[in-house]
């Protein structure tokens, strides 16, 4: 992955990721403590667990830094470096023992994403990227797929938390696209859908409502693996605007008039 500055932060990313992964795991099947924080929208215990574990490690090693963690206040200086953490992306998976969730921790220095770490305890997927230097999974180069069409394609998507009760919940799209594609699925963790489109797995996904800390590290992920990543309106991507598109590329435009109703 070459030299750099960046190599430090992204061994101290993958280190904090592996730390909490393995509280992730050793806490998965033991009963949990959980809050709500909306009708479906819960935190466990071991969110935070897993967050105080990398919170320590980034602050210890670089106290200077900014962090935005989906758990914690924020608290800003003036420091360019901000990292963005998820320390438990598909917590109601969690809570159920379902083994899809993931740990995510992206850097952006000076608004710009440079490094991005996604972890799957599960499975012992570590998935990396470095601002211009390619995508990795398990220190193996990964690239999107080449399926030309939506209907060809495997896709991805999910749901906000106040689906029952908001307009804009998704479900117009899903029905649109699902008409369109060959599949779609809805795993509960956008970190992870978005390595599954780096790796080719996916061919595309979307979703909308999402917090920066869900997607920061797996869009650079799919961006450094060849994807393209928009908004719906098809703008750059951009972590605090809360629709995202990410494809391998060739299927965009299709799958961006679909979501628009443009067809």
């Amino acid at each position: 992955m070459g030299s750099g500055p960046e190599n430090e932060f992204l061994t101290i990313a993958c280190q904090a990721a592996y730390e909490a992964g393995t509280i992730l795991k050793n806490h998965l099947f033991l009963p949990k403590k959980i809050t709500y924080k909306g009708s479906i929208d819960l935190v466990t215990n071991v969110d935070k667990l897993s967050e105080k574990t990398i919170l320590s490690l980034l602050k210890g090693t670089f106290p200077s830094h900014n962090i935005l963690s989906e758990e914690s206040q924020f608290s800003a200086s003036n420091s360019p470096y901000l990292w963005i953490v998820d320390p438990l992306d598909g917590t109601t998976n969690y809570a159920h023992g379902y083994p899809c969730f993931s740990i995510s921790i992206a850097l952006q220095i000076d608004g710009e994403l440079k490094v991005g770490v996604v972890y799957n305890p599960t499975t012992q997927e570590i998935y990396t990227a470095l601002v211009n230097q390619g995508a990795y999974k398990n220190n193996h180069p990964i690239h999107v797929s080449k399926t030309s069409s939506v209907h060809k394609s495997l896709l991805c998507t999910g749901f906000p938390y106040d689906v029952g009760t908001s307009e804009r919940n998704n479900l117009s799209e899903f029905m649109r696209v699902i008409k369109s594609a060959q599949g779609v699925r809805r795993d509960g963790s956008a970190a992870l859908d978005l390595c599954r489109v780096a790796e080719g797995s996916f061919d595309g996904f979307w979703e909308l409502k999402l917090k920066p800390w869900d997607v920061a590290a797996g869009a650079l992920i799919a961006k450094e693996a060849g994807g393209c990543i928009t908004t719906f309106e098809g703008s750059p991507f951009d972590p605090s605007i809360d629709t995202i598109i990410c494809t391998n590329g060739l299927i965009h435009d299709e799958l961006r008039q679909l979501l628009q109703n443009d067809t």
